[in-house]
């Protein structure tokens, strides 16, 4: 990792940018597959493989398997054998080749292998199976509409609700956009053709839900604690806003409260976890280490993150809250949104919100999606937005989402240590959360414009072709 993080820190700031990363050969497709089998009913493994990387190799272990596996970071090999009915002990020493591996049973839960070049400790990035693509739905939340008066409006919010037949369960003042809900389908229906009609209502549309991406998962050995970015707060005037749409972040046990804005909530008060680090904590202290990445031991920052909670108590938020969480962040500031999290629906209000600030020069950063998917994501597939998927050297991630949308690549994996504990976060989140640390660092040590750091970082960690395979 110290090497890579070197790698982009010496060519961010370089004339010959993206020749410069992409002769360090950050990115390249992964080979296609052939198949794996592991045969549950007699312990058996069957492999016919022309041209794996190790983690494409692993991911699909983890998949036949149900094991948690760790390997040493930046381990690479090709795997290219073919035999059938083997021990699952020479299954693995023919699939892993020279590598050391350390297969250890647990009495309540999956067992956990290891895979490292000299010592055990150093297996600590943990593969992620791919996931089964889910069917994208795109379907409104049922008996909701998000209605949108016209400025200057005299209707009030309670007035609105009592006319048509709805409670009133959600309110932007600022974007004078009211969140009603209906007891049933057809009275939606009714409620929305008269309201399509209403001299005072400036539109009328859906809210969509967003779930929770998937949370950091403590490690259960590392050679040692990460250390945290060796990064001072700089007091200069010019502080670079970067707005963080997600869960509540934790100021405390991080040692990121020192690059905390205050923190906005959208949602109200909610319960935040003691004992494990939240999606928010986990984001921001990604982005600090992105910023890091690009920075000598020791220097001074005057980036700083603003916290804003779109989720309430639940797994869930909706386009709704995020729109809103979008509004607070750039009227507090902010000039780049990093929206780790999406959904399947196409939501009007929250892209004309982006649109908007799009052109007042806020730049968007958002996953692409874990479902291993071609289908868009919203917000990250909406043009205004940078759309960033998972991957490294050796491919997309297995789980990563892919297709025309997506813009760049980045790493799909960051440590993150959370009251002396450590925690690996996987995900389009953390490529995002990356993204957005090089867009915000870039930019404050070139002194260039944000939007001329973007175009270089899109020449770097543009998606790239696959590669045909070998007859």
């Amino acid at each position: 990792m110290a090497e890579k993080q070197m790698n982009i820190r010496q060519c961010i700031t370089a004339p010959g940018l993206w020749l410069c990363l992409l002769l360090s050969g950050w990115l390249s497709m992964a080979s296609a597959a052939d198949s794996l089998n592991w045969r549950a009913e007699d312990n058996r493994v069957d492999a016919q493989i022309e041209s794996w990387s190790l983690n494409h190799l692993l991911e699909n272990m983890a998949a036949a398997t149900g094991w948690q596996i760790y390997v040493e970071p930046d381990t690479q090999r090709a795997a290219a054998v073919k035999f059938k009915g083997l021990a699952v002990s020479e299954a693995l020493g023919r699939l892993l080749g020279d590598l050391n591996f350390a297969l250890l049973p647990q009495t309540n839960a999956a067992s956990k292998l290891f895979v490292y070049r000299t010592s055990v400790q150093d297996a600590t990035q943990l593969i992620v199976a791919p996931k089964k693509a889910r069917a994208k739905s795109g379907k409104p939340i049922p008996n909701e509409l998000l209605v949108t008066l016209k400025p200057g409006s005299k209707l009030t919010p309670e007035e609105l609700a009592r006319l048509y037949g709805a409670k009133l369960i959600g309110s932007a003042s600022d974007l004078h956009t009211y969140r009603l809900l209906f007891e049933n389908a057809d009275a939606v229906k009714t409620a929305r053709d008269l309201l399509e009609s209403a001299s005072e209502v400036e539109s009328v549309g859906n809210n969509f839900t967003m779930e929770l991406p998937p949370r950091s998962e403590p490690l259960a050995l590392s050679s040692s604690l990460p250390a945290f970015p060796s990064l001072n707060p700089a007091n200069t005037g010019n502080t670079l806003v970067v707005g963080l749409i997600d869960t509540a972040v934790q100021p405390q046990g991080s040692g990121i409260e020192k690059f905390l804005l205050p923190s906005i909530s959208v949602v109200g008060d909610t319960q935040v976890p003691a004992g494990q680090p939240t999606h928010g904590t986990s984001m921001a202290e990604t982005i600090l280490q992105a910023v890091a990445s690009t920075y000598d031991q020791n220097a001074s920052t005057s980036i700083r993150i603003l916290p804003v909670n779109v989720y309430s108590s639940g797994d869930t938020t909706t386009t709704f809250d995020v729109a809103n969480g979008i509004v607070q962040a750039v009227n507090a500031g902010a000039k780049v949104i990093n929206l780790s999290l999406g959904g399947d629906g196409d939501s009007t209000l929250l892209h004309k919100i982006i649109q908007d600030a799009a052109q007042r020069g806020i730049f968007f950063t958002a996953a692409a999606g874990n479902d291993a998917s071609t289908a868009p994501t919203f917000p990250a597939a909406y043009p205004e937005v940078i759309a960033v998927t998972a991957g490294g050297k050796n491919g997309l991630a297995a789980y990563a989402n892919r297709g025309d949308f997506v813009d760049a690549v980045a790493p799909g994996t960051s440590i993150i240590s959370f009251q002396n504990q450590s925690y690996l976060v996987t995900g389009t989140s953390a490529s995002t959360a990356n993204f957005t640390g090089w867009l915000a660092a870039g930019s404050e040590r070139t002194g260039k414009p944000l939007a001329e750091i973007k175009q270089q970082l899109l020449q770097i960690f543009a998606p790239k072709p696959a590669s045909p395979r070998t007859p």
